[in-house]
């Protein structure tokens, strides 16, 4: 168990922005989902999205946001974020066109989950953004989107 406590900083703060991006490039960013149910607590457990199991612990004077920079260091850095995690449910037609889309997915750097035969991107971002770069791959038929984002 990692231990947390007090907020670092905002994940859009110019301060943390060179440091973040970094951290992105070599899949350092964790993000820890903190439901509706915890967002106004001082004192939670919870885990990140790469299963880190995390004890936080906020000052009185202390609010947890959205983007807030619970833990940095130089392999990795944890982000909280409110709600939870969105995903993308993909289906490859065949295995070439699965071999496209992993291409696609490891290439753009998603954040990915496989269960069975489909791809399950993890969101960081506005769904229109993702879709943009399989959209030939979706208007061709050659992937299906399954359920709700």
């Amino acid at each position: 168990m990692l231990r947390l406590h007090g907020i670092v900083g905002q994940s859009d703060d110019p301060a943390f922005k060179a440091v973040l991006h970094q951290l992105e490039h070599s899949d350092g960013i964790e993000l820890l989902f903190v439901p509706p149910s915890d967002a106004g607590r001082k004192r939670f457990r919870l885990t990140t999205d790469r299963g880190t199991d995390c004890a936080v612990s906020l000052d009185r004077d202390e609010d947890l946001s959205d983007g807030a920079v619970l833990y940095v260091d130089p392999a990795r850095a944890i982000i909280a974020r409110f709600g939870e995690q969105e995903v993308w449910r993909l289906k490859p037609r065949d295995q070439a066109t699965a071999l496209k889309l992993g291409w696609n997915a490891g290439n753009l750097h998603w954040r990915v989950r496989f269960e069975d035969d489909c791809l399950t991107i993890l969101l960081d971002a506005p769904l229109h953004t993702y879709r943009a770069r399989v959209l030939s791959l979706l208007e061709d038929g050659d992937v299906e989107e399954l359920g709700d984002v």
